[in-house]
């Protein structure tokens, strides 16, 4: 094995902020020096370069994925009492933006090997109450769009597509986010377009809708101090816009890194038995936001992992139907079979841009000595 002396980290900042240091703090300085704080010109370039990339006529910065989820829904019309179909093999904030318009979230399960919405069970789960589909683009990679938009537009539903985990994803050569009437998006630190800080987006090619963001994340204004309706606040920092600025031009380079390191562990867990690998489908480019394994000996392979001095982690270890928070709900046990055994078997490797090859290539080894060991 390759030497294991120092702590292979699932994810790390420092390495990438020391290379780019003086351009941060150069931003930073800028900001405050600006003379304007709040939706200045850092966010405004900001929008203007996620639109771009995302091939959509506007973007509306926000101050997390959450929120972006909850104005997308919000401005939509979808409120208390309608149903909004999605997964539970998702992190809370889906599930919490959903409950935050007053809508009741009802679950689908999920492919066993992408971790995604299994789009073939939507229709089934469709009542006079639903009123829209959030598709959650997990990992890195887009759930399949074209039946959710065909359900969609013979049903007379909107579609909010949660892109927390999928910036830079595509799907038959258009980008997460363009697809929906909305994308939600997420810049928390650890996702493939990061701040320094909480900060989120949406996308839109909706005339009416980027209008109806704009003056919702600030207090339902058009103009200051007049409510043309109730509104919240949530801006994207001026801060975390500028340091977004200087990450987007490096987005695409960062997600072929990232496939790099994927690809390493393609190569070395390939054909071993106890191991499945995450699956790609045609038409669609997996961006490797995670890479996310199974096992039946998930937990054994976690602490073997630590000993070698190797993080990992499971996103996520609890499926949203069964907890406590949302008992109300009614899940149970078995409900959703897929969701809940990937609950009990998926673990998230290492991988971002700046992990060593050789710390990915220690990270297959250690695997293949686990399973070795365990015959």
């Amino acid at each position: 094995m390759a030497n294991n002396t120092s702590k292979v980290r699932y994810w790390d900042y420092l390495s990438e902020y020391n290379t780019h240091r003086d351009d941060y703090l150069r931003a930073v300085d800028g900001v405050f020096s600006s003379g304007r704080l709040v939706l200045g010109q850092q966010v405004t370039y900001f929008e203007e370069q996620l639109a771009a990339y995302c091939g959509v006529s506007a973007a509306v910065g926000v101050n997390s994925c959450t929120d972006a989820t909850f104005l997308a829904l919000k401005a939509l019309g979808v409120g208390p009492g309608d149903e909004v179909i999605t997964v539970s093999n998702t992190a809370v904030p889906t599930v919490a933006a959903i409950r935050a318009v007053g809508a009741v979230p009802v679950f689908v399960d999920v492919e066993e090997d992408t971790y995604l919405m299994d789009a073939s069970l939507v229709e089934a789960k469709l009542t006079r109450r639903t009123r829209c589909i959030v598709p959650v683009h997990l990992c890195g990679q887009m759930v399949d769009m074209q039946p959710l938009l065909k359900i969609a537009l013979q049903n007379n539903l909107s579609i909010v597509e949660d892109c927390a985990q999928a910036c830079g994803a595509t799907y038959h050569g258009k980008m997460a986010g363009s697809l929906g009437d909305a994308g939600a998006f997420s810049f928390y630190p650890t996702k493939v377009l990061g701040a320094f800080g909480d900060g989120g987006a949406l996308t839109t090619s909706r005339p009416d809708l980027a209008l109806r963001l704009k003056r919702l994340r600030m207090y339902g204004m058009d103009n200051l101090y007049y409510a043309e309706e109730e509104g919240y606040n949530s801006r994207l920092d001026e801060v975390q816009a500028a340091i977004l600025n200087i990450r987007m031009p490096g987005l695409d380079a960062s997600i072929e890194r990232r496939r790099r390191i994927a690809s390493i562990y393609d190569e070395g867990l390939a054909g071993l038995d106890g191991i499945g690998l995450p699956a790609t489908r045609d038409g669609r480019t997996h961006q490797y936001y995670l890479y996310t394994i199974r096992s039946e000996r998930r937990d054994d392979l976690m602490n073997f992992l630590a000993g070698q001095g190797i993080e990992s982690k499971i996103n996520y270890p609890w499926p949203v139907h069964l907890m406590r928070g949302y008992a109300f709900l009614g899940g149970c046990e078995g409900d959703l079979p897929v969701t809940e055994r990937l609950a009990h078997s998926i673990l998230s490797l290492p991988i971002y841009p700046e992990l060593p090859e050789e710390d990915a290539l220690r990270v297959v080894d250690a695997i293949r000595l686990f399973l070795r060991g365990s015959r």
